[in-house]
């Protein structure tokens, strides 16, 4: 029997669980305000230096694209939004930190509850939309019950390994919650999502870590991997067609839609497959435009994107001048240069750097954060990364990281004492 007293939550436990449902309300400017505020009623009197590393280099993209925007002529409105989007990771990394001093003893049961609260919504949205249709298909999902949920996909890790990150529950309701969250996070259809399942469940397993076993394992599942990428490609799925078969045109053109060069944007079916590719083009045509200095430090806070034509965005609107990009790194590149760009790697780097100790559940955490920094390079390649509006990791590597100092800390007092 699974007991929950809502009486033992306290107000920064439930403030948490709201900063990580509210990006999925899609509306940045809530999210945004929510997010502050919180950050606001959360302030601590001291920060580590570690966490103040991510801070300034986000903080240094910020304010490269700040200063680059006195010699541009924008609009007073993309100027701010660009402040509000560019702020977001800040906020995020600084609101886990804080949050996390607030309840430390409640650290990953807050977050799996929090996640399975997220699927819980999910799988009830799933079923309201097969209802009011009579049919479930992958338009109807990704269109109804949402695109994707990197915070799932951490919950079901924690709920896998969580011997390794010391959870004490009885199996039976940690294999409830890996049921309800493995269903939701299968029913996103998100092939960025599987990507990051394989991406951290490697990782805690330690085959990112160089060894020749870790090298037989990773060149098995790459090998396995392109066989059968390989027979997908030759069933030639349909591009209209229905559940499986629709997405599976999805995991065909995947390897080839981020990277194409040449898209033909009059080929509807080319430019619809490839857009981001063709993002990313325009990105660099049009910055590189800007001479030695704009592709230094781009085209600061404001600058957009003529993608040459109206297209429909996933908000509902006809837009032709695109202020944030699918690809983080080009919309970095777009507000501030190869500059920008190379704070923006430094922080992945940061992310996935180490923190020597011999306590066990450090080094599984380190694990954690090497797989999450890997997959920083692929979310921020097709989705924005940390920079997504949608997005709420940042919040959970705040967490992680003022929980990992914690147990550090706390070890080498006792060092001391002995």
């Amino acid at each position: 029997m699974l007991k929950f007293n809502i009486r033992e939550i306290n107000i920064y436990q439930l403030l948490f669980a709201i900063c990580i449902l509210i990006p999925f309300i899609n509306n940045y400017e809530l999210t945004f305000a929510v997010w502050f505020f919180s950050f606001l009623i959360t302030i601590v009197k001291r920060y580590s230096f570690e966490i103040i590393n991510y801070i300034v280099c986000f903080g240094l993209i910020l304010f490269i694209a700040f200063v680059v925007s006195f010699f541009k002529d924008e609009s007073t409105y993309n100027f701010f939004r660009d402040i509000a989007y560019l702020l977001k990771p800040i906020l995020g990394f600084l609101l886990g930190y804080q949050l996390y001093k607030k309840f430390p003893k409640d650290f990953f049961k807050t977050v799996i509850y929090t996640g399975v609260f997220l699927s819980t919504i999910h799988l009830v949205i799933v079923l309201i939309t097969f209802i009011r249709f009579q049919t479930i298909t992958v338009n109807l999902l990704r269109e109804y019950c949402g695109y994707h949920s990197d915070f799932e996909i951490y919950t079901l890790i924690f709920l896998i390994f969580y011997k390794s990150f010391e959870l004490d529950w009885n199996r039976k309701k940690i294999y409830l919650f890996i049921t309800i969250v493995a269903i939701s996070s299968f029913l996103y259809l998100s092939r960025t999502n599987f990507i990051q399942f394989i991406i951290l469940f490697l990782a805690l397993k330690g085959y990112f870590l160089l060894n020749k076993r870790s090298l037989v394992i990773i060149t098995s599942i790459l090998l396995i991997a392109t066989i059968g990428y390989t027979i997908i490609y030759n069933s030639n799925p349909n591009r209209n067609g229905k559940g499986i078969e629709a997405f599976l045109y999805k995991v065909k053109i995947a390897p080839i839609e981020p990277f194409k060069t040449k898209i033909n944007k009059e080929d509807w079916k080319d430019f619809h497959d490839n857009y981001r590719s063709y993002e990313n083009i325009l990105t660099v045509k049009q910055v590189n435009n800007e001479g030695f200095f704009g592709i230094l430090f781009g085209k600061g806070l404001g600058a957009t994107i003529n993608l040459g034509r109206k297209v429909w965005t996933n908000d509902g609107e006809f837009i032709q001048y695109i202020p944030i990009l699918h690809n983080g790194f080009a919309t970095v590149y777009l507000k501030s240069g190869l500059v920008g760009l190379a704070f923006l790697i430094v922080t992945i780097f940061l992310i996935g750097k180490p923190r020597k100790s011999e306590i066990t559940l450090v080094q599984k955490l380190n694990l954690l954060m090497l797989g999450s920094a890997i997959f920083l390079i692929v979310s921020n390649w097709v989705f924005m990364g940390v920079y997504l509006k949608l997005d709420n990791k940042s919040i959970l590597f705040g967490f992680l990281i003022c929980y990992r100092q914690m147990l550090i800390k706390n070890s080498n007092k006792l060092l001391i004492k002995n």
